[in-house]
Protein backbone atom coordinates (compact mmCIF):
# COMPACT_ATOMS: atom_id res chain seq x y z
CA UNK A 1 0.00 0.00 0.00
CA UNK A 2 1.89 3.21 -0.85
CA UNK A 3 0.56 6.59 -1.53
CA UNK A 4 0.38 8.74 -4.92
CA UNK A 5 2.21 11.51 -4.67
CA UNK A 6 -0.83 13.46 -5.94
CA UNK A 7 -2.66 12.20 -2.91
CA UNK A 8 -4.14 15.41 -0.57
CA UNK A 9 -3.10 15.09 3.13
CA UNK A 10 -5.78 14.19 5.18
CA UNK A 11 -7.80 17.16 6.91
CA UNK A 12 -6.29 15.79 10.55
CA UNK A 13 -2.66 14.70 10.18
CA UNK A 14 -0.38 15.09 13.44
CA UNK A 15 2.58 15.37 11.61
CA UNK A 16 1.70 18.65 9.92
CA UNK A 17 1.61 22.06 12.12
CA UNK A 18 -1.33 24.40 11.01
CA UNK A 19 0.12 27.52 12.43
CA UNK A 20 -1.79 30.52 11.36
CA UNK A 21 -0.21 33.03 13.75
CA UNK A 22 3.62 32.13 14.99
CA UNK A 23 4.82 33.64 17.70
CA UNK A 24 5.51 33.38 21.44
CA UNK A 25 3.30 34.13 24.56
CA UNK A 26 -0.42 32.56 24.71
CA UNK A 27 -2.74 31.44 21.91
CA UNK A 28 -5.56 33.50 21.15
CA UNK A 29 -8.52 31.19 21.11
CA UNK A 30 -12.38 32.18 20.90
CA UNK A 31 -14.63 29.07 22.43
CA UNK A 32 -17.90 28.64 20.92
CA UNK A 33 -20.59 26.46 23.04
CA UNK A 34 -18.71 27.84 26.68
CA UNK A 35 -21.47 26.97 29.05
CA UNK A 36 -21.60 23.52 27.34
CA UNK A 37 -19.74 20.42 28.27
CA UNK A 38 -16.83 21.16 26.25
CA UNK A 39 -16.76 24.46 26.61
CA UNK A 40 -17.14 24.43 30.02
CA UNK A 41 -13.80 22.28 30.35
CA UNK A 42 -11.81 24.41 28.16
CA UNK A 43 -12.36 27.50 30.36
CA UNK A 44 -11.00 25.12 33.26
CA UNK A 45 -8.14 24.30 31.21
CA UNK A 46 -7.35 27.72 29.98
CA UNK A 47 -7.98 29.24 33.55
CA UNK A 48 -5.32 26.22 34.61
CA UNK A 49 -2.73 28.02 31.85
CA UNK A 50 -2.81 31.38 31.48
CA UNK A 51 0.71 31.16 30.04
CA UNK A 52 -0.39 29.32 27.10
CA UNK A 53 -3.78 30.29 26.18
CA UNK A 54 -6.08 33.55 26.60
CA UNK A 55 -9.64 33.85 25.11
CA UNK A 56 -11.13 36.27 22.97
CA UNK A 57 -14.07 35.25 22.71
CA UNK A 58 -16.65 33.41 24.08
CA UNK A 59 -20.53 32.16 22.54
CA UNK A 60 -23.22 30.21 23.95
CA UNK A 61 -27.16 29.76 22.87
CA UNK A 62 -27.98 31.93 25.62
CA UNK A 63 -29.49 29.57 28.10
CA UNK A 64 -27.39 30.34 31.01
CA UNK A 65 -26.51 34.29 30.63
CA UNK A 66 -25.18 34.09 34.78
CA UNK A 67 -22.72 31.41 33.88
CA UNK A 68 -21.84 33.13 30.52
CA UNK A 69 -21.32 36.77 32.05
CA UNK A 70 -19.11 35.03 34.93
CA UNK A 71 -17.11 33.10 32.14
CA UNK A 72 -16.42 36.50 30.16
CA UNK A 73 -15.77 38.41 32.92
CA UNK A 74 -12.95 35.19 34.59
CA UNK A 75 -11.54 35.53 31.19
CA UNK A 76 -11.34 39.14 30.66
CA UNK A 77 -12.95 38.33 27.49
CA UNK A 78 -13.33 41.30 23.87
CA UNK A 79 -16.67 39.92 22.77
CA UNK A 80 -19.76 37.72 23.95
CA UNK A 81 -22.13 36.12 21.30
CA UNK A 82 -25.45 34.30 22.03
CA UNK A 83 -27.69 33.16 19.69
CA UNK A 84 -30.67 33.82 20.87
CA UNK A 85 -31.70 37.68 21.08
CA UNK A 86 -34.18 37.43 23.57
CA UNK A 87 -31.82 36.59 26.44
CA UNK A 88 -29.43 39.76 25.70
CA UNK A 89 -31.22 42.13 28.28
CA UNK A 90 -30.66 39.44 30.71
CA UNK A 91 -26.83 39.19 29.64
CA UNK A 92 -26.49 42.78 30.35
CA UNK A 93 -27.53 42.48 33.66
CA UNK A 94 -25.52 39.54 34.36
CA UNK A 95 -22.62 41.41 32.88
CA UNK A 96 -22.98 44.43 34.77
CA UNK A 97 -23.65 42.42 38.20
CA UNK A 98 -19.85 40.29 37.13
CA UNK A 99 -18.65 43.51 36.26
CA UNK A 100 -19.91 46.15 38.74
CA UNK A 101 -19.42 49.25 37.29
CA UNK A 102 -15.40 49.55 37.52
CA UNK A 103 -14.86 47.97 34.03
CA UNK A 104 -15.76 48.57 30.78
CA UNK A 105 -19.05 45.71 29.04
CA UNK A 106 -17.41 43.29 26.97
CA UNK A 107 -18.99 44.15 23.26
CA UNK A 108 -21.75 41.75 23.01
CA UNK A 109 -23.20 39.83 19.24
CA UNK A 110 -26.88 38.47 18.71
CA UNK A 111 -28.78 36.53 16.55
CA UNK A 112 -28.51 33.24 14.50
CA UNK A 113 -25.25 34.19 13.21
CA UNK A 114 -23.23 35.55 16.14
CA UNK A 115 -21.65 32.52 16.60
CA UNK A 116 -20.36 32.72 13.09
CA UNK A 117 -18.84 36.35 13.55
CA UNK A 118 -16.50 35.74 16.16
CA UNK A 119 -15.74 32.28 14.83
CA UNK A 120 -14.36 34.73 12.22
CA UNK A 121 -12.54 36.79 14.61
CA UNK A 122 -8.95 37.74 14.91
CA UNK A 123 -7.07 34.83 16.67
CA UNK A 124 -5.14 31.41 16.70
CA UNK A 125 -7.58 29.07 17.76
CA UNK A 126 -11.32 28.45 17.42
CA UNK A 127 -12.87 25.33 19.32
CA UNK A 128 -16.09 24.60 18.41
CA UNK A 129 -17.94 22.57 20.81
CA UNK A 130 -21.24 23.52 19.86
CA UNK A 131 -23.82 20.76 19.86
CA UNK A 132 -25.70 19.77 16.49
CA UNK A 133 -25.40 20.83 12.46
CA UNK A 134 -25.75 24.41 13.54
CA UNK A 135 -22.29 24.31 14.11
CA UNK A 136 -21.83 23.84 10.31
CA UNK A 137 -21.69 28.10 9.33
CA UNK A 138 -19.31 28.79 12.42
CA UNK A 139 -16.97 25.74 11.55
CA UNK A 140 -16.55 26.92 7.86
CA UNK A 141 -16.21 30.35 8.95
CA UNK A 142 -13.23 29.41 10.87
CA UNK A 143 -11.84 27.37 8.32
CA UNK A 144 -12.22 30.12 5.78
CA UNK A 145 -10.44 32.95 8.12
CA UNK A 146 -7.70 30.82 8.10
CA UNK A 147 -7.93 29.77 12.06
CA UNK A 148 -6.79 26.32 13.40
CA UNK A 149 -9.79 24.93 14.37
CA UNK A 150 -10.70 22.61 17.36
CA UNK A 151 -13.29 20.46 16.20
CA UNK A 152 -15.60 18.91 19.01
CA UNK A 153 -18.74 19.78 16.77
CA UNK A 154 -18.54 16.77 14.63
CA UNK A 155 -21.95 17.26 13.59
CA UNK A 156 -20.41 20.22 11.21
CA UNK A 157 -18.37 17.52 9.66
CA UNK A 158 -20.76 14.91 8.92
CA UNK A 159 -23.34 17.40 7.30
CA UNK A 160 -21.03 19.66 5.29
CA UNK A 161 -17.62 16.66 4.87
CA UNK A 162 -17.24 18.24 1.28
CA UNK A 163 -17.52 22.19 1.97
CA UNK A 164 -15.24 21.08 4.93
CA UNK A 165 -12.61 19.28 3.19
CA UNK A 166 -12.75 22.16 0.03
CA UNK A 167 -11.81 24.90 2.97
CA UNK A 168 -9.59 23.29 5.15
CA UNK A 169 -5.84 23.09 4.12
CA UNK A 170 -3.64 20.26 5.98
CA UNK A 171 -3.19 20.09 9.22
CA UNK A 172 -5.70 22.90 10.11
CA UNK A 173 -8.48 20.19 11.99
CA UNK A 174 -7.28 18.89 15.47
CA UNK A 175 -10.10 16.99 16.05
CA UNK A 176 -11.23 17.19 19.69
CA UNK A 177 -13.81 14.18 20.02
CA UNK A 178 -11.77 11.51 22.63
CA UNK A 179 -12.01 8.70 20.13
CA UNK A 180 -10.43 11.36 17.10
CA UNK A 181 -7.84 12.86 19.42
CA UNK A 182 -7.18 9.25 19.76
CA UNK A 183 -6.57 8.04 16.57
CA UNK A 184 -4.56 11.69 15.97
CA UNK A 185 -2.22 10.89 18.57
CA UNK A 186 -1.82 7.61 17.39
CA UNK A 187 -1.65 8.37 13.98
CA UNK A 188 1.77 10.07 14.92
CA UNK A 189 3.27 6.80 15.42
CA UNK A 190 3.56 6.09 11.81
CA UNK A 191 3.17 7.27 8.37
CA UNK A 192 -0.06 7.36 6.05
CA UNK A 193 0.96 4.59 3.59
CA UNK A 194 1.63 2.22 7.35
CA UNK A 195 -1.69 2.63 8.70
CA UNK A 196 -3.47 -0.72 8.08
CA UNK A 197 -7.05 -0.27 9.87
CA UNK A 198 -8.69 2.17 12.51
CA UNK A 199 -10.31 0.98 15.46
CA UNK A 200 -13.09 3.00 17.19
CA UNK A 201 -13.81 2.57 20.89
CA UNK A 202 -17.09 2.21 21.83
CA UNK A 203 -18.42 1.89 25.62
CA UNK A 204 -21.84 0.15 24.72
CA UNK A 205 -23.92 2.41 26.35
CA UNK A 206 -26.34 1.78 29.03
CA UNK A 207 -27.83 -1.47 27.00
CA UNK A 208 -24.50 -2.99 26.27
CA UNK A 209 -25.36 -6.56 26.12
CA UNK A 210 -29.44 -6.15 25.01
CA UNK A 211 -31.31 -7.52 22.37
CA UNK A 212 -33.33 -5.33 20.00
CA UNK A 213 -36.18 -6.83 21.77
CA UNK A 214 -34.65 -6.15 25.34
CA UNK A 215 -34.71 -2.46 23.91
CA UNK A 216 -38.29 -2.32 23.13
CA UNK A 217 -39.61 -0.80 26.55
CA UNK A 218 -36.20 1.08 27.74
CA UNK A 219 -37.46 4.47 29.41
CA UNK A 220 -35.67 7.72 28.48
CA UNK A 221 -34.16 7.76 32.18
CA UNK A 222 -32.48 4.16 31.26
CA UNK A 223 -31.31 5.73 28.05
CA UNK A 224 -29.63 9.08 30.05
CA UNK A 225 -27.89 6.41 32.72
CA UNK A 226 -24.95 6.50 30.62
CA UNK A 227 -22.18 4.06 32.87
CA UNK A 228 -18.94 6.24 31.60
CA UNK A 229 -19.26 9.47 30.27
CA UNK A 230 -21.30 12.35 31.85
CA UNK A 231 -22.72 14.44 28.78
CA UNK A 232 -25.78 16.25 27.41
CA UNK A 233 -28.94 14.33 27.03
CA UNK A 234 -28.51 14.45 23.36
CA UNK A 235 -25.42 13.31 22.94
CA UNK A 236 -25.96 10.54 25.72
CA UNK A 237 -28.74 9.17 23.89
CA UNK A 238 -26.94 8.63 21.13
CA UNK A 239 -24.14 6.99 22.68
CA UNK A 240 -27.00 4.64 23.73
CA UNK A 241 -28.03 3.93 20.22
CA UNK A 242 -24.59 4.48 19.05
CA UNK A 243 -25.32 6.84 16.36
CA UNK A 244 -22.55 8.94 18.00
CA UNK A 245 -20.24 5.73 16.98
CA UNK A 246 -21.74 5.75 13.78
CA UNK A 247 -21.12 9.82 13.03
CA UNK A 248 -17.67 8.66 14.76
CA UNK A 249 -16.98 6.69 11.42
CA UNK A 250 -18.32 9.21 8.98
CA UNK A 251 -15.75 11.41 10.87
CA UNK A 252 -12.72 9.11 10.69
CA UNK A 253 -13.44 8.30 7.37
CA UNK A 254 -13.30 12.48 6.51
CA UNK A 255 -10.47 13.44 8.39
CA UNK A 256 -7.76 11.25 8.13
CA UNK A 257 -8.95 9.62 4.28
CA UNK A 258 -9.11 5.93 5.20
CA UNK A 259 -11.84 3.76 3.34
CA UNK A 260 -15.01 2.62 4.94
CA UNK A 261 -14.27 -0.63 4.89
CA UNK A 262 -10.87 -0.34 7.20
CA UNK A 263 -12.45 1.55 9.75
CA UNK A 264 -14.02 -0.87 12.83
CA UNK A 265 -15.78 -0.68 16.02
CA UNK A 266 -15.40 -2.48 18.90
CA UNK A 267 -17.06 -2.23 22.09
CA UNK A 268 -14.68 -1.55 25.15
CA UNK A 269 -17.17 -0.72 28.32
CA UNK A 270 -14.31 0.56 30.69
CA UNK A 271 -13.51 3.75 28.15
CA UNK A 272 -10.15 3.62 28.93
CA UNK A 273 -8.62 2.90 25.60
CA UNK A 274 -10.07 6.01 23.44
CA UNK A 275 -9.12 4.47 19.75
CA UNK A 276 -6.64 2.88 18.09
CA UNK A 277 -4.39 2.50 14.65
CA UNK A 278 -3.50 -0.96 13.44
CA UNK A 279 -0.60 -1.05 11.43
CA UNK A 280 0.85 -2.96 8.65
CA UNK A 281 3.24 -4.49 10.15
CA UNK A 282 0.74 -6.09 13.03
CA UNK A 283 1.39 -3.55 15.72
CA UNK A 284 -1.38 -1.81 17.21
CA UNK A 285 -0.81 1.54 18.83
CA UNK A 286 -3.64 2.45 21.43
CA UNK A 287 -4.08 5.85 23.02
CA UNK A 288 -5.62 5.56 26.59
CA UNK A 289 -6.60 7.53 29.69
CA UNK A 290 -9.34 7.20 32.06
CA UNK A 291 -12.28 8.93 30.58
CA UNK A 292 -11.90 13.10 31.01
CA UNK A 293 -12.32 15.42 27.79
CA UNK A 294 -10.27 17.57 29.17
CA UNK A 295 -7.29 15.66 27.95
CA UNK A 296 -8.53 15.79 24.05
CA UNK A 297 -9.64 19.39 24.44
CA UNK A 298 -6.03 20.04 25.64
CA UNK A 299 -4.72 18.17 22.30
CA UNK A 300 -7.19 20.34 20.42
CA UNK A 301 -6.20 23.91 21.75
CA UNK A 302 -1.97 23.29 22.03
CA UNK A 303 -0.74 20.84 19.37
CA UNK A 304 2.03 20.06 18.66
CA UNK A 305 2.38 20.70 22.45
CA UNK A 306 1.13 19.09 24.86
CA UNK A 307 -0.29 20.68 27.98
CA UNK A 308 1.30 18.90 31.49
CA UNK A 309 -1.41 17.77 33.65
CA UNK A 310 -4.11 18.74 31.55
CA UNK A 311 -6.35 15.49 32.56
CA UNK A 312 -5.48 12.76 35.30
CA UNK A 313 -3.07 9.69 34.30
CA UNK A 314 -4.16 5.82 35.23
CA UNK A 315 -2.80 4.83 38.79
CA UNK A 316 -0.71 1.89 36.96
CA UNK A 317 0.53 0.10 40.86
CA UNK A 318 -3.64 -0.99 41.19
CA UNK A 319 -5.00 -3.90 39.57
CA UNK A 320 -7.66 -3.06 36.43
CA UNK A 321 -9.60 -5.53 33.31
CA UNK A 322 -9.64 -4.11 29.95
CA UNK A 323 -12.49 -5.71 28.13
CA UNK A 324 -13.25 -5.64 24.09
CA UNK A 325 -16.15 -7.13 22.75
CA UNK A 326 -17.36 -7.08 18.88
CA UNK A 327 -20.27 -4.56 17.64
CA UNK A 328 -23.75 -5.56 18.04
CA UNK A 329 -25.30 -4.67 14.44
CA UNK A 330 -28.66 -6.43 14.95
CA UNK A 331 -29.57 -4.72 18.14
CA UNK A 332 -27.42 -1.42 17.37
CA UNK A 333 -28.29 -0.86 13.06
CA UNK A 334 -26.94 2.71 13.47
CA UNK A 335 -23.13 2.05 12.91
CA UNK A 336 -24.31 0.01 9.35
CA UNK A 337 -26.33 2.85 8.01
CA UNK A 338 -23.91 5.43 9.12
CA UNK A 339 -21.68 3.49 6.40
CA UNK A 340 -23.97 3.11 3.97
CA UNK A 341 -24.82 7.61 4.10
CA UNK A 342 -21.17 7.90 4.30
CA UNK A 343 -20.49 5.92 1.25
CA UNK A 344 -23.57 8.01 -0.59
CA UNK A 345 -21.75 10.77 1.02
CA UNK A 346 -23.26 14.36 -0.22
CA UNK A 347 -26.59 15.40 1.47
CA UNK A 348 -26.57 11.95 2.42
CA UNK A 349 -24.90 12.02 6.24
CA UNK A 350 -27.12 15.77 6.36
CA UNK A 351 -30.15 13.84 6.26
CA UNK A 352 -29.28 11.32 8.69
CA UNK A 353 -28.04 13.38 11.87
CA UNK A 354 -31.00 15.69 10.92
CA UNK A 355 -33.30 13.33 10.97
CA UNK A 356 -31.84 11.22 14.35
CA UNK A 357 -32.09 14.38 16.08
CA UNK A 358 -35.56 14.62 15.44
CA UNK A 359 -36.23 11.13 16.68
CA UNK A 360 -34.10 11.88 19.78
CA UNK A 361 -36.40 14.63 20.91
CA UNK A 362 -39.03 12.73 20.05
CA UNK A 363 -37.79 10.30 22.30
CA UNK A 364 -36.66 12.11 25.23
CA UNK A 365 -40.13 13.94 24.76
CA UNK A 366 -41.78 10.57 25.42
CA UNK A 367 -42.98 10.60 21.64
CA UNK A 368 -41.51 7.47 20.13
CA UNK A 369 -39.91 4.50 21.55
CA UNK A 370 -36.31 3.50 22.24
CA UNK A 371 -36.12 1.22 19.17
CA UNK A 372 -38.53 3.99 17.18
CA UNK A 373 -35.16 6.23 16.59
CA UNK A 374 -33.37 3.87 14.30
CA UNK A 375 -36.59 2.40 12.58
CA UNK A 376 -37.56 6.04 11.78
CA UNK A 377 -33.97 7.87 10.76
CA UNK A 378 -33.92 4.31 8.47
CA UNK A 379 -36.77 5.19 6.90
CA UNK A 380 -35.94 8.95 6.16
CA UNK A 381 -32.60 7.75 4.58
CA UNK A 382 -34.16 5.03 2.65
CA UNK A 383 -37.15 7.81 1.56
CA UNK A 384 -34.25 10.64 1.10
CA UNK A 385 -33.26 8.63 -2.28
CA UNK A 386 -30.53 10.10 -4.40
CA UNK A 387 -28.28 12.17 -2.74
CA UNK A 388 -26.96 15.89 -4.39
CA UNK A 389 -23.03 14.78 -4.40
CA UNK A 390 -19.67 15.82 -5.76
CA UNK A 391 -18.48 19.80 -6.57
CA UNK A 392 -22.11 20.91 -7.01
CA UNK A 393 -23.26 20.57 -3.20
CA UNK A 394 -24.23 23.71 -1.70
CA UNK A 395 -24.56 24.89 1.94
CA UNK A 396 -28.32 25.65 0.46
CA UNK A 397 -28.61 21.88 -0.56
CA UNK A 398 -27.36 20.81 2.86
CA UNK A 399 -29.78 22.98 4.44
CA UNK A 400 -32.96 21.68 2.25
CA UNK A 401 -31.97 18.28 2.83
CA UNK A 402 -32.13 18.87 6.58
CA UNK A 403 -35.17 20.58 6.43
CA UNK A 404 -36.78 18.06 4.41
CA UNK A 405 -35.63 15.51 6.73
CA UNK A 406 -36.45 16.96 10.04
CA UNK A 407 -40.24 17.67 8.62
CA UNK A 408 -40.39 13.88 7.71
CA UNK A 409 -38.79 12.90 10.86
CA UNK A 410 -41.44 14.66 12.76
CA UNK A 411 -44.18 13.57 10.15
CA UNK A 412 -43.40 9.82 10.99
CA UNK A 413 -42.90 10.29 14.42
CA UNK A 414 -46.43 11.56 14.96
CA UNK A 415 -47.74 8.34 12.93
CA UNK A 416 -46.09 6.24 15.23
CA UNK A 417 -47.33 8.18 18.41
CA UNK A 418 -51.02 7.78 16.84
CA UNK A 419 -50.65 4.08 16.24
CA UNK A 420 -49.42 3.84 19.78
CA UNK A 421 -52.33 5.44 21.15
CA UNK A 422 -54.83 3.89 19.81
CA UNK A 423 -53.18 0.41 20.43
Amino acid sequence: MTDSPARPAPLADPHLVYDPAPGGGPKDVVILGSTGSIGTQAIDLVLRNPDRFRVTALSANGGRPALLAEQAHRLRVRTVAVAREDVVPALREALAAEYGGAEPLPEILAGPEAATQVAASDCHTVLNGITGSIGLAPTLAALEAGRTLALANKESLIVGGPLVTALAKPGQIIPVDSEHAALFQALAAGTRADVRKLVVTASGGPFRGRTREELAHVTVADALAHPTWAMGPVITVNSATLVNKGLEVIEAHLLYDIPFDRIEVVVHPQSYVHSMVEFTDGSTIAQATPPDMRGPIAIGLGWPERVPDAAPAFDWSKASTWEFFPLDNEAFPSVDLARHVGRLAGTAPAVFNAANEECVAAFLSGALPFNGIMDTVTRVVEEHGTPVTGTSLTVSDVLEAETWARARARELTATTATAEARA
